[in-house]
């Protein structure tokens, strides 16, 4: 479980534990990581502080890994950023963060045999892979990036029955959509389009456990969107 150090990456990382499996999360800072850590609770869980931007670390992070059953990629970053003002390093930055570091991982633990057979894995994309709000072209087309990539890798994946989906979530109470209301994003008037109301990062996690049970063994190559109705008003 990569993210796991806050926000929707937090809250699978608690719902995997309460239903009793024993969960390995990573995130960069490592005092929210073993906040994270000491609220799963029981025997079995652990956590590795690594940078998925880094090589190295991917590598650190494979090797320690035991034999996985699924696995959820929740890191990520976003920022408001006019595409007039978008310079090479907020691109870079956010697609090296979004798009190349689970993919990456991915590949890594495909290639050291980490992942078992039936394994289920979960990206968390985002609903504004298809919106595409306003200023927010570099966050927008690496989601979109992510889901073509992880269909690409459902079909590689297949022969080994490990199915790969991604799960889309609109607006989530969590401290990535707090930060991005301080950065000017009129957040009220976006959540206002969505029937159900702004979601909870449970709502993103009872999608997952499920993507990662055997209840779903026949869904494979999904978009899975949980956005309290959003994607209709925008008619997407």
């Amino acid at each position: 479980m990569t993210g796991a150090s806050s926000g929707i990456g937090r809250e699978i990382a608690l719902q995997c534990a309460r239903m009793g499996a024993q969960v390995s999360i990573t995130a960069r800072n490592s005092e929210r990581l073993q906040d994270t850590l000491a609220q799963l609770g029981g025997k079995g869980q652990d956590g590795l502080v690594a940078d998925l931007a880094s090589e190295s670390d991917l590598d650190r992070l494979v090797q320690a890994m035991q034999p996985l059953h699924g696995l959820v990629h929740a890191a990520g970053i976003s920022q408001l950023v006019p595409f007039r003002m978008a310079r090479a390093k907020h691109l870079n930055d956010t697609f090296n963060s979004n798009t190349l570091a689970p993919l990456l991982l991915t590949q890594k633990l495909v290639a050291g045999r980490k992942l078992v057979p039936q394994a289920s894995i979960v990206f968390i994309a985002a609903v504004a892979s298809h919106a595409g709000p306003v200023a927010s072209a570099a966050y927008a087309a690496s989601k979109s990036a992510l889901l073509g990539a992880s269909r690409s890798i459902a079909e590689d994946l297949s022969r080994h029955g490990i199915r790969v989906n991604c799960i889309a979530p609109g607006y989530v109470q969590t401290p990535m959509l707090e930060a991005l209301g301080q950065g000017g994003a009129n957040l009220h008037e976006r959540t206002q389009w969505a029937p159900l109301g702004l979601g909870q990062p449970e709502d993103i996690a009872h999608a997952t456990t499920f993507h990662l049970s055997d209840a779903s063994r026949s869904i494979n190559r999904g978009y899975f969107m949980v956005d309290g109705g959003i994607s209709i008003s925008m008619g997407l």
